[in-house]
């Protein structure tokens, strides 16, 4: 698996690049993590120059951070995202991500797959030939004995996220647990997000598939833009 967490600089400038793509008059869908907070502040800096877009926030950090920019929000009542700019926590060239570092990766997928063309964005440490970071799996609480079953039956192993500085569990801005589970090396990410889906009682998973329009990879020499 590919280290954890490139430099700051290599995510700032993928970011940054994903954000140039930003015209006004668009709404953008704002990614959560790391990464994406760095497009999140450069699309604020663009309103503040007079750009005039509208943001769909894809959780509470995404939202607050988005706001301290001054950057207008939305809803996806209110509109379709033109274009939306979101984090990995690993990906393929082809285009396949797996996400939900952030517990997030429920309402990324509802807002990336929403809009007209989706960038990802990522330092270098997270490109690799074959996916092999666990998946996350967001669920009710309720099924967490018997989703932790079926992903033993899936040959993964399920461990349940628990939150620092707090006691227990991970609790997601939707209100459900968050099972981590490693499957080593996925060869077959359509496959597994299939069967993923299938478990009752999972609401979502990271595996994000067909989703991704353009990619944009920082290093600590440049970008590498290339679309999906």
């Amino acid at each position: 698996m590919k280290a954890s967490g490139g430099t700051d600089e290599a995510k700032r400038r993928a970011a940054e690049s994903a954000a140039q793509q930003v015209e006004s008059g668009m709404v953008v869908g704002l990614g959560t993590g790391s990464t994406a907070a760095h497009a999140i502040r450069a699309l604020g800096e663009a309103v503040a120059s007079g750009t005039e877009i509208q943001g769909v926030p894809t959780s509470y950090q995404a939202r607050a951070l988005a706001r301290e920019a001054g950057i207008p929000l939305v809803t996806l009542d209110d509109a379709r995202p033109d274009i939306a700019i979101d984090g990995a926590d690993q990906l393929q060239p082809d285009g396949t991500v797996i996400k939900g570092g952030g517990a997030a990766h429920t309402r990324e997928k509802i807002v990336d797959t929403s809009a007209e063309r989706c960038l990802i964005v990522a330092d270098d440490t997270k490109s690799t030939d074959v996916l092999d970071h666990p998946v996350p799996v967001e669920l009710l609480s309720d099924a967490v004995p018997t989703v932790e079953r079926s992903i033993r039956a899936l040959d993964g192993e399920p461990t349940l996220r628990t939150a620092r500085r707090k006691d227990g569990p991970v609790v997601t801005d939707n209100g459900n647990l968050v099972l981590d589970c490693a499957f080593g090396a996925i060869e077959a990410p359509d496959a597994l997000a299939g069967s993923l889906s299938a478990i009752p009682g999972v609401v979502e998973h990271g595996i994000f598939t067909d989703v991704a329009d353009e990619i944009h990879v920082g290093s600590n020499d440049g970008v590498s833009i290339h679309s999906a």
